[in-house]
């Protein structure tokens, strides 16, 4: 108790120390530079001013200036003197959490009022970055065929579906406008965010600073649009069906243009306080998929099925098998009527109804579960800029998440009962087909987080920007069964019937709440000495889980006489300090060197150590023959990752870029499992810090800025990602199959060795845009098994899936009508109808989703098209942008 007072003591000291310190929230750019007359002599006193915009400096007695607090966006920049000529740079890009440097000369006024107008262009590299750091602003999103935040993620550099650079699923932060939206429970993001939300996305797949906390392999700070100075919306829609070939898949591919409907609309202007903006966004997104299910049956139906009569009841309608169908939206306000304040309140949410496709219920569709789901992201941020070198931000929010999976909401509902547990037979449709029976799953998850986060930023010299801050989260984390439908003995009868049974601990558990605390606090210091950058900094974490866990694990639920008596005892606090630091070197004008190093720590989802972790349930582990799974752990520490990483830019013409970096991730303590022996040597699984593993590889990036209409950029990424698990209950599985549990360094499940993304573009502005991306991967690992008498599987992710090739694309027409902007845009994904994709399913017997070479005994399988990849879809919408 003593060490955890300590330890809370420590943590308040350093958060109240941040607060009263200096830092920079990651949402906003610098502009930095000097401003000279011809002879190269600094100009004190000349103004920089951001056209449109209330930001501005006066540089120094050297000519130096330097501009903080930029919203990421596209600017005007105007320099001026007195006696001197004005200069304007137009086109300037001002990205998140970076400096954008402008130095320029005035020439003396010979003519009143004259202005040189310079267009910026992007450079083609980003010299002064000290680590992987791809920025995507909202043009280049419009011109993607992407429509959510995860989909512009997962084109980046070293990131397969979710895992960045060889990791876990589950080891990525991702903040909306600088603030953690991670659902604790899982460790994914609460809230999905669309692309018409993005005003840019920053994804940062190296290493990353220390304001950046609770992630092992990457950061995503999407930055969302703000309300505008004049009244003006937009709309779009779109809808789109699957196109496909029928020869492999199977199923039935009728033309239905309406399969998935968007429809979207914007509108933002000043709202009726003084100096305050507004942004309004709602979306209605409909998804039917490309299955067909077919009611021939009832939950409620009876079969014969000794006779195999199967007595199907229902109307035959065609329904999804599974869909998903959201709403969506966004309602921003900012007020700036204080002096040197802004004050802004956002809420952004989903509503989200869904049903997954199972094809086992393909002819009993109301017997499957129903999911549904309801996030919101909300809170205030305050910033106040106190000198043109000093402004600090405060951020209250609330993410909410609420998630059902299950057939009836009312755990006593008849229906249960009357219709009992889904039943198939082999004597129809090969047993594949569930023809009575409704699915009993019942969960039931729900996560309220209270996040604040303060912040303040100081450029205390010319060289130094000096940061810390801190940040705290009490997390009320619910999960759980809502109730069971279970067979019981029915003491008249002798029979087994079903019962509804809300819980019955510790068997049966019902809904688990936790409230664990997570604090963190950081200082970081940004050096921009000449053309040096270094970036260094440490970060402090404290998490207290706020749980117990028995005092004698030899003993757990005291079921062994005469042994020593276990206690709930609690859990202890958890602290971890975080070094980071990062340098980029220029060797010429056009190229540069970077090197990065750092040490990330991440507590394991609370949804994996809580579950399972009342060890109650082991009073009857001493009889044996009893399978308690794997315990959970609420006592566990965090997870760590000590992360390497070297790199060079260059700009090898004035239009192409090279970025080239080598990685190598060490990682320690994952989430894995432990097998603790009673005093009577009987033994049970249990979650700890046991797993490991490492990723090697390297990235090779060439941009081709546009020249004429085209432009592109192809990025390869070769990595190694081993471990001795993909899973932390990966172990416990293969000591029940009675395989060797030893730990064993070999490819983890999502170990992609070679990556391809290329992305092609032709566009006119006002005219014409025309996008393509393809992707090449690998394949990636599976275990496969050889026929024999007996089915047996050989060494672990011994053998490889097969390669696969995505192309989607994006064509788009602008043009006028009634004094509207409009445009019409086709987008095609997958256009190859490419059966295979990242880890998808391949027979073990042959590493083909295709055949196998058990035709009989998999012949189920070979009737389930969701065995493949999406199909190919195509869609064909309208924007609307109207000129108000």
């Amino acid at each position: 108790m003593f060490t955890r007072i300590k330890s809370f003591h420590l943590a308040v000291c350093l958060l109240l120390f941040a607060f009263c310190s200096f830092t920079w929230a990651g949402t906003t750019g610098k502009l930095a530079g000097r401003v000279t007359d011809k002879q190269q002599q600094g100009l004190p006193g000349a103004n920089v001013l951001l056209a449109g915009t209330t930001l501005g400096a006066v540089t120094d007695v050297d000519g130096y200036y330097t501009i903080l607090n930029i919203p990421p966006g596209t600017y005007r920049v105007q320099f001026s003197f007195i006696g001197y000529g004005t200069v304007v740079v137009q086109n300037v890009l001002i990205t998140s959490d970076n400096t954008k440097t402008i130095n320029t000369d005035l020439a003396e006024e010979i003519v009143k009022g004259e202005e040189v107008v310079v267009v910026a262009q992007r450079p083609v590299v980003e010299t002064n970055l000290t680590s992987s750091v791809a920025t995507v602003t909202r043009e280049d999103i419009e011109k993607l065929p992407v429509q959510e935040l995860q989909d512009v993620v997962n084109l980046q550099a070293g990131v397969v579906e979710g895992h960045v650079r060889g990791g876990r699923i589950g080891e990525v932060q991702y903040q909306i406008n600088g603030v953690t939206v991670n659902n604790s429970f899982n460790n994914s993001s609460t809230i999905r965010v669309d692309r018409s939300l993005l005003q840019e996305v920053q994804v940062i797949s190296g290493t990353f600073d220390a304001e950046y906390g609770q992630a092992m392999s990457g950061v995503v700070n999407a930055v969302l649009k703000s309300g505008s100075d004049r009244l003006q919306w937009n709309a779009e829609v779109f809808a789109s069906d699957y196109l496909f070939s029928n020869s492999k898949r199977l199923v039935d591919d009728r033309f239905k243009p309406f399969t998935q409907q968007n429809y979207q609309l914007s509108l933002s202007g000043p709202a009726f306080l003084p100096q305050t903006t507004f942004l309004l966004n709602g979306r209605r997104f409909v998804d039917n998929g490309y299955l067909v299910a077919t009611r021939r049956f009832l939950p409620t139906d009876v079969a014969d099925f000794q006779n195999k009569n199967f007595n199907p009841t229902g109307d035959n309608a065609e329904m999804p098998l599974g869909f998903n169908h959201e709403w969506s939206g966004l309602a921003k306000l900012s007020n700036r009527s204080l002096k040197n304040v802004e004050l802004s309140y956002q809420a952004l949410f989903n509503q989200i109804e869904g049903k997954r496709s199972n094809f086992a219920f393909r002819f009993n569709p109301d017997g499957a579960t129903t999911q549904k789901t309801f996030s919101l992201v909300h809170g205030v941020d305050w910033t106040h800029t106190v000198s043109s070198r000093t402004f600090y931000n405060l951020n209250l929010r609330q993410n909410y998440f609420d998630y059902d999976d299950f057939v009836y909401a009312d755990l006593f509902d008849p229906r249960y009962i009357q219709a009992g547990p889904p039943r198939s037979d082999d004597a129809y449709e090969f047993g594949t087909a569930v023809v009575q029976g409704v699915d009993f799953t019942r969960f039931k998850q729900r996560t309220n987080s209270y996040v604040a986060k303060g912040a303040l930023t100081s450029q205390i010299t010319r060289e130094h920007l000096v940061k810390i801050g801190a940040e705290a989260q009490i997390a009320e984390v619910e999960f759980g069964a809502p109730g069971y439908i279970q067979a019981v003995l029915d003491t008249i009868t002798g029979n087994q019937v079903l019962q509804a049974i809300v819980a019955r601990p510790p068997k049966l558990p019902g809904i688990s709440k936790y409230k664990p605390v997570t604090l963190a606090a950081y200082a970081q210091d940004q050096l921009e000495w000449k053309d040096l950058i270094v970036r260094a900094g440490v970060r402090f974490e404290y998490f207290d889980a706020r749980s117990t866990v028995p005092s004698d694990l030899q003993n757990p639920a005291n079921a062994i006489a005469g042994a020593p008596e276990s206690v709930p005892k609690g859990t202890t606090t958890k602290t971890s300090f975080a070094p980071r630091l990062g340098v980029s070197y220029p060797i010429t004008t056009t190229a540069s060197v970077f090197f990065a190093y750092g040490h990330f720590y991440q507590f394991p989802a609370l949804g994996q150590i809580f579950n399972n972790a009342d060890y109650n349930i082991l009073n009857e582990l001493q009889a044996g023959a009893v399978s308690y799974g794997v315990l959970g752990n609420p006592d566990i520490k965090p997870e760590r990752t000590t992360q390497y990483e070297f790199g060079y830019k260059q700009a090898l013409t004035e239009n192409l870029g090279l970025d080239v970096n080598m990685f190598y991730k060490d990682i320690r303590d994952l989430l894995g499992v432990e097998f603790i022996s009673t005093y009577t040597n009987a033994e049970y699984a249990r979650l700890t810090n046991v797993d490991f593993g490492n990723v090697l590889g390297f990235t090779i990036a060439l941009d081709q800025r546009r020249v004429g209409i085209f432009s592109s950029s192809v990025d390869y990424t070769w990595q190694r990602a081993q471990g001795n698990s993909s899973d932390p209950r990966e172990t416990a599985t293969r000591a029940e199959a009675g395989e060797d549990p030893r730990p064993e360094q070999l490819p983890l499940n999502w170990d992609q060795q070679h990556t391809l993304n290329a992305t092609l573009g032709a566009s006119r502005p006002n005219n014409f845009s025309l996008s393509a991306i393809v992707r090449y991967g690998s394949g990636q690992p599976y275990t496969p098994s050889v026929l024999s008498f007996l089915v047996s599987n050989l060494e672990r992710n011994s053998g490889r899936k097969p390669s696969f090739v995505l192309i989607d694309l994006r064509a788009e027409k602008f043009f006028k009508l009634a004094g509207m902007n409009l445009s019409l845009f086709a987008r095609g994904f997958n256009l190859l109808d490419a059966r295979f994709a990242f880890s998808g399913f391949v027979f073990s017997n042959t590493g083909s989703p295709d055949y196998s070479l058990n035709p009989a005994g998999d012949r189920g399988t070979l009737l389930n098209p969701l065995r493949y990849y999406a199909p190919r879809r195509v869609e064909v919408g309208l924007t609307i942008n109207p000129s108000l």
